[in-house]
């Protein structure tokens, strides 16, 4: 599907085709035949327009013919249905520079262009490279965002796990392991490309630009921190827990083995006077009661004595 924006008396407007200064946005479903009409339409060329379909694609920039292509990553959440998955992913979007208008290409649905849609109105059309920026903005406000929610959610799952140890939780904190890889990644490609941005300068930035531009570094280099440290403490945990799992274990373990010692001395007693063989006193009214009280009376000093030397 492509939609057609321009600004008018500071409103977004939808039009029909594009036009001089208008923002054409490409959202799913992606169909060849749209690319192709886009892509004769507006001078780009095609694989420009394709590479938002390669999810792995990374953060880049290329130049065709005045032709301007940034490729960058904006997180998402996983609408995968495998509980193994990770809860959020990273996926492109191609920003390109035409003569004449600016077109962004999505291979998901994203908040990233939804909040520049939102603001659209405020932009100023033959600004595009402002306008680049401002989506760079969008996307390194949503990866904070992510991370915040991502925090609070491994702070809940940590919890759960002090009270109770299931696998439920565990294999949830796995998820947003995983997740936080996927964005160290997208972020560690995002500012690189921005830093090399800024040093080649292909945009044409003036000085404002410039500098809104190296905001944009320190912002990206401050989440990328961040999901560097919740990846740490979140495998920290996880080792922690893994610890503790273990000398739960160890000590279930212990209890049972001395449960299976005390209860070895009762049943080495009953298996002897069990024997089918003649063993004495065996006529005597006393048969039955005698053993069972010996059993119990080597029960208790042996339990006694292993509580006193834990004691000490």
């Amino acid at each position: 599907m492509i939609q057609y924006f321009k600004i008018e008396d500071h409103q977004t407007i939808a039009i029909d085709k594009p036009e001089t200064g208008s923002w054409v946005n490409v959202l799913p479903p992606l169909k060849q035949e749209e690319f192709t009409e886009l892509s004769e339409n507006l001078e780009i060329p095609i694989d420009f327009l394709k590479d938002s379909l390669d999810i792995d694609e990374r953060s880049r920039y290329e130049i065709d013919d005045n032709v301007k292509l940034i490729v960058i990553k904006t997180p998402a959440e996983n609408n995968s249905f495998n509980e193994s998955d990770a809860f959020y992913i990273t996926i492109p979007i191609c920003i390109i520079l035409t003569h004449n208008q600016i077109v962004t290409v999505n291979s998901f649905e994203n908040e990233a262009i939804k909040k520049f849609l939102n603001t659209f109105q405020h932009r100023n059309a033959d600004k595009k490279n402002m306008m680049v920026l401002k989506i760079f903005e969008k996307i390194t406000t949503n990866f904070q965002e992510y991370l915040k929610e991502i925090n609070q959610r491994r702070n809940i799952l940590e919890q759960k796990l002090y009270d109770a140890n299931r696998n439920e939780e565990l294999l949830q904190l796995m998820r947003i392991q995983k997740s936080l890889v996927y964005f160290i990644t997208a972020l560690r490609s995002n500012e690189l490309l921005m830093m090399k941005l800024a040093r080649t300068n292909i945009l044409q930035l003036n000085e404002d630009e410039k500098d809104f531009l190296d905001d944009l570094v320190v912002e990206t280099s401050q989440a990328l921190e961040t999901a560097n440290t919740y990846t740490n403490i979140l495998g920290s945990s996880l080792d922690a827990f893994a610890s503790i799992i273990s000398n739960n274990q160890n000590e279930v373990l212990k209890r049972l083995t001395t449960l299976t010692i005390f209860l070895s001395v009762p049943v080495l007693i009953a298996s002897i006077y069990g024997m089918n063989v003649p063993i004495p006193y065996k006529d005597t009214p006393y048969a039955f009661w005698a053993p069972v009280i010996l059993a119990f009376a080597i029960l208790a000093f042996v339990v006694w004595n292993y509580y006193k030397r834990i004691k000490k």
